[in-house]
């Protein structure tokens, strides 16, 4: 738990006393490579915050699996509007990797974050931060070309070509795998 309360502190720093309630609705929970931390079609009612490991979320369409995001070490993820609107998923999350993950269970954090004032601050910064994650995502797909996607990919999580499947990162970018090879040519 305490990767957990180094990432906390950078961000919005704890007392002792918050920290416990807080810590009271952590689980830590191992994963396998393969496992899924969050099915599609559940309700996803926590966060989870990746100690070790890497995780995918991605949806499933048809038969098709669009990879939405890639949660490294000392990240969160959670299906918002699953979380928030207590609906099924329609996002999964999976374990590309033998993972680590804090599950914060969100019936408590929703509880502290009403009575702690330095809880709803980090609560307020979770959501924050998720939404300018998914406002630059989308902004990079309308206005970035398929190669400028791949180099900040590249420079944002330099080892992600050695961890994640091309076909998982070229459903990431939007591109075909056929595309990415052909950019991966053109700069390698």
């Amino acid at each position: 738990m305490e990767v957990l309360r180094q990432f906390i502190s950078l961000v919005n720093p704890l007392s002792d006393n918050s920290w416990k309630m807080l810590s009271e609705c952590c689980t830590l929970r191992r994963y396998n490579e393969g496992d899924f931390v969050l099915r599609q079609g559940a309700i996803g009612t926590d966060l989870y915050f990746v100690k070790e490991g890497l995780l995918r979320n991605f949806y499933d369409k048809g038969h098709k699996e669009i990879s939405e995001w890639f949660t490294f070490e000392k990240s969160f993820c959670f299906s918002i509007m699953s979380y928030f609107e207590g609906t099924p998923s329609y996002l999964a999350i999976q374990c590309l990797e033998d993972s680590e993950v804090i599950s914060i269970s969100g019936e408590g954090f929703m509880k502290l974050q009403k009575c702690n004032f330095e809880i709803a601050n980090f609560a307020f910064f979770l959501i924050s931060r998720s939404l300018i994650l998914s406002q630059q995502r989308m902004l990079s797909i309308q206005f970035e070309t398929a190669l400028q996607r791949y180099e900040k990919l590249l420079d944002e999580h330099p080892t992600i070509l050695h961890r994640v499947p091309l076909h998982y990162i070229a459903s990431y970018l939007g591109i075909t795998p056929e595309t990415l090879s052909r950019i991966r040519n053109q700069i390698h």
